[in-house]
């Protein structure tokens, strides 16, 4: 057992290793960036790579790479040696400060949605002080930025860190109107809870869906589910719970804050919860969680499956957004205190993120829109696309009164009484917590539900941080010119709630009325990721973006097309492998099985005179199956090969309308063969096999 106090960060330059190596005054200028925000002093360049250099040597690396985020919600790197020749031919190990600050990837394969042409190559990383370097693979991994030759952000960090800085901005002119002048600086911060199911190794590979898009396309229900509710919190099997070891001990050598484990609630789904840190480190830390998951669950045997619904009819994967604000110095800004009626900077602050995810409903929905998470909305503990918030009893009451004009009575914490003498009583939470709603205060902090498990956190937080740093702009605009800083502070307060409580919704997501009275209220329904893309580039979202300078206008219409040509390109994968499975595997497993039919039916008839009624009714109804099997599988084939429309938003529909339905039907039909066919004729591990055979 390592000691975890010890080795918890060992191979990450964090402040301790910088504090340690780095001269006195060179470490001070580099730690007044990382926290003030300041502009780096690139003479300190060469100081701090050398001394990163030799800290990662020691570590075992040899190589480095700058570590960056490109546009397909995954990583990117490319390694260089720190090997320099000598005139004698050998060698030395160098690294610059030059190297350090900035790496020269090809840029052409990437993703640009339109900001560069094929042949326009050139890219630039750039080194982001601000997220710590780490040793991991034998490799020095720098956390970087990445733009194209002109200028273009080509990544997820870059508009991140603008919209950290442009919350910060904002938040601290709400502070200094309420009197605090110290704080200069305010992070957002974020846990991602990360869920993930686990499935035998030798099963997976006999499963091209699996392999090939990260979900089963076919497979019929097991004879049992969730239904049970006995594997939420359940007692973590042994091989699970080795992996759930050994992947805790690689996170913290990594200096990740892994808190939380457990069993989810469909079989063979987990969840891994880190403690908060700022944004911009807590989205590369989320990287490498899932990166080590998958990475550690091979080593035992198992492959981790990240996709948002991997199987049909239990629980998909999200990843649960906790944000908050903290001002330098560690306060937390959400936190309601113990007279949340009675805290006015509290209440002005929620009132402000009310009217941001009132007002800009439509860009949550977008920042969480993917193929895969269009299986997950709306069922099993996933939130429903339409956009809402919980507050829970209290608050909800507060903002009542604060509307209606008058005193709020109530706010004490309530102890709860569990009738055994012997457990002590402890006091009720503020809020309950609602597993429906897609938005929920949660004490001190938003849970942010919608997020499919695969996706990066990035995009999500870029959105929540600049929607907030708008109604914190507004709000500061207003309340700086109040002659009466109190009766304004009120009267902004009460009209917000009074215009914006629509969004508060505190019931079931999930039941037949809320869509009648979310329609009602006039809160939007863009039920797939094709209906909500184009949001991005609606007027009122071009402006948000380029007032706060997160995206130019050509920034956010390259990114609206790439979330098109992703979805249509998911969508293809899926059918193409569907196609491949049946005509490979399904249909002539399923005509061998009719054959062994007929062929025991006519040996009862020759041998005994015997005619089976039951084998061929099974006969005929597994062929009348096949038959409608056959037809799907021929829609599909041709729906495929179909010439494609020109342009990605007309690509992605096609898939929607065309090719989605099409895939439905003939999953339909084979997953009704699979029921007819026996187990040891069936071509692929079943559902069973899969979620309770580890």
């Amino acid at each position: 057992m390592k000691n975890v106090p010890e080795t918890f960060g060992s191979m990450v330059f964090n402040d301790e290793t910088m504090r340690e190596r780095l001269p006195r005054d060179v470490y001070k200028s580099l730690h007044k960036t990382i926290e003030a925000g300041n502009d780096l002093d690139l003479t300190l360049a060469n100081t701090v790579a050398n001394a990163m250099k030799d800290w990662a040597i020691e570590k075992g690396a040899t190589h480095f790479t700058h570590w960056f985020q490109p546009m397909n919600g995954i990583t990117a790197e490319k390694h260089d040696s720190f090997i320099s020749p000598t005139a004698d031919g050998r060698v030395i190990m160098e690294f610059s400060g030059k190297e350090l600050i900035k790496g020269e990837p090809d840029a052409s394969s990437f993703p640009s949605g339109g900001l560069r042409a094929t042949f326009e190559a050139r890219g630039y990383t750039a080194w982001d002080p601000t997220s710590y370097a780490f040793v991991k693979d034998g490799s020095l991994f720098i956390p970087s930025v990445f733009c194209s030759y002109s200028g273009e952000a080509l990544d997820m960090k870059t508009p991140l860190l603008r919209s950290m800085e442009a919350i910060s901005e904002q938040t601290i002119r709400i502070l200094n109107l309420f009197g605090n002048t110290s704080t200069k600086r305010v992070h957002t911060t974020v846990g991602a809870e990360q869920e993930y199911f686990l499935v035998d190794k030798e099963y997976y590979e006999k499963r091209k869906d699996l392999i090939y898009t990260g979900r089963t396309l076919f497979g019929a229900s097991a004879p049992k589910g969730q239904e049970m509710e006995d594997h939420y919190f359940g007692s973590i099997k042994p091989r699970v719970s080795a992996f759930m070891a050994d992947l805790d001990s690689a996170l913290w050598e990594m200096g990740i804050l892994a808190k939380t484990k457990h069993n989810e609630t469909a079989p063979a789904q987990h969840e891994i919860a880190p403690i908060y840190t700022t944004t911009n480190i807590a989205v590369d830390q989320n990287h490498l969680t899932m990166e080590y998951i998958r990475k550690i669950a091979a080593k035992h045997d198992l492959v981790a499956l990240l996709h948002e619904k991997p199987f049909e009819g239990v629980n998909g994967s999200g990843k649960h957004n906790n944000w908050s604000l903290s001002t330098d110095s560690g306060e937390n800004l959400l936190s309601p205190g113990k007279t949340p009626a009675e805290n006015a900077q509290f209440l002005l602050f929620l009132a402000a993120i009310i009217k941001a995810i009132d007002e800009y409903q439509d860009l949550l929905r977008l920042s969480i829109a993917s193929a895969g998470n269009d299986h997950r909305l709306g069922a099993h503990e996933a939130p429903p696309a339409i956009v809402s918030m919980f507050v829970g009893d209290e608050l909800n009451s507060i903002l009542d009164a604060i509307e209606s004009g008058e005193s709020y009575i109530g706010g004490q914490k309530v102890q709860i009484q569990l009738g055994v003498h012997v457990i002590p009583s402890f006091p009720k939470d503020n809020t309950d917590r609602n597993r429906t709603s897609p938005f929920a205060f949660t004490g001190n902090k938003f849970e942010f539900r919608m997020l499919g498990s695969p996706m990066s956190i990035a995009a999500p937080n870029i959105i929540l941080n600049t929607i907030v740093a708008e109604e914190f702009k507004q709000f500061a605009d207003i309340l700086e010119k109040a002659d009466d800083f109190k009766s304004e502070l009120n009267d902004l307060i009460r009209k917000t709630i009074k215009e914006h409580k629509r969004i508060i919704f505190n019931g079931n997501g999930y039941s037949d009325e809320w869509p009648k009275e979310a329609e009602a209220r006039g809160l939007l329904n863009l039920r797939t990721t094709v209906d909500a893309i184009p949001v991005y580039s609606s007027e009122k979202n071009l402006k948000l973006f380029t007032d706060h300078k997160i995206y130019s206008a050509q920034e956010i219409r390259s990114r609206e097309e790439i979330m098109f040509e992703s979805y249509a390109k998911v969508i293809r994968i899926e059918a193409r492998t569907m196609l491949e499975m049946v005509s490979r595997d399904y249909f002539p497993a399923i005509v061998s099985y009719l054959t062994k039919l007929s062929r025991s039916a006519s040996y009862l008839i020759e041998a005994f005179g015997i005619a089976s009624h039951a084998e061929k009714n099974i006969a005929k109804e597994i062929s009348s199956v096949l038959d409608r099997a056959y037809e799907s599988y021929d829609s599909l084939r041709a729906v495929i090969s179909s010439e494609l429309p020109k342009t990605a938003k007309e690509r992605a529909e096609f898939c929607r309308d065309m090719v989605l339905p099409v895939m439905r039907d003939l999953r339909k039909a084979i997953d009704t063969l699979e029921e007819l066919v026996a187990e040891e004729d069936w071509p692929v591990p079943t559902y069973g096999d899969l979620m309770f055979r580890i």
